[in-house]
């Protein structure tokens, strides 16, 4: 067993790059990403994420607003402003 693996389940840059990356395209385009409404992230969850970095923050933020983790990302945002 690695000890120095990351075994945290929530990636600290994930979530400083989901209150700082603007949606690049789409009927949201340039709102940052933890702003985005639940409903538009599950509906990329049933259609299926974009591939790439996009994809991946989005589906982490899915997890995140689906699970009621949105208090994770508070104190990060009021630190990017």
């Amino acid at each position: 067993m690695d000890r120095n693996k990351d075994t945290s389940p929530v990636n600290p840059q994930v979530l400083l790059e989901l209150v700082s990356v603007r949606m690049p395209f789409g009927k949201y385009k340039d709102r940052i990403l933890c702003d985005l409404p639940e409903p538009y992230l599950v509906w990329f969850h049933q259609k299926g994420f974009p591939a790439g970095k996009i994809g991946v923050l989005l589906s982490a933020l899915y997890e995140i607003k689906l699970n009621g983790l949105e208090y994770l990302l508070k104190p990060i945002r009021k630190q990017e402003r």
